[in-house]
């Protein structure tokens, strides 16, 4: 899948955010090595702490059903009711490059947008240089 596909079920996912507190509203869609895609939007919480990023949201649907292997993740946000083309590039924050760094090795595509046609692309490696992973333990 190419990173507009991508990019385009990211901005569907979006629709689904649930986001009264900040108006900040992000989607995302995981790709799976075998081509599966999950979808993820964020979650707040009155008590902040227990929010849920559309990224973790994504890789938590993946993980429970049984996937353990990812190749790419396309993230996008901004205020809501703001569309593609009136938004800024949303990265994906700490614990969310963590998540990621548990279950991915350092080439993992992630894909941040404002639109089908204004994106970036990084490997997770140099958004989380020197993370702390699996390997990290031993």
């Amino acid at each position: 899948m190419d990173e507009t596909s991508l990019i385009k079920q990211a901005f569907s996912a979006r629709k689904n955010a649930y986001a009264p507190y900040s108006d900040f509203t992000v989607g995302a869609a995981l790709l799976c090595s075998d081509g599966t895609l999950y979808f993820g939007a964020n979650i707040e919480n009155a008590a902040y702490s227990p929010s849920l990023c559309a990224e973790r949201a994504a890789f938590a649907k993946a993980i429970g059903d049984g996937q353990r292997e990812f190749s790419a993740i396309a993230v996008v946000g901004g205020k809501a009711g703001l569309g593609a083309g009136q938004i800024g590039l949303a990265y994906p924050c700490g614990v969310c490059r963590q998540w990621m760094a548990e279950f991915c090795q350092g080439d993992f595509k992630i894909i941040v947008a404002a639109a089908e046609d204004d994106f970036k692309v990084y490997l997770l490696k140099e958004l989380l240089p020197h993370g702390f992973s699996p390997q990290s333990l031993f």
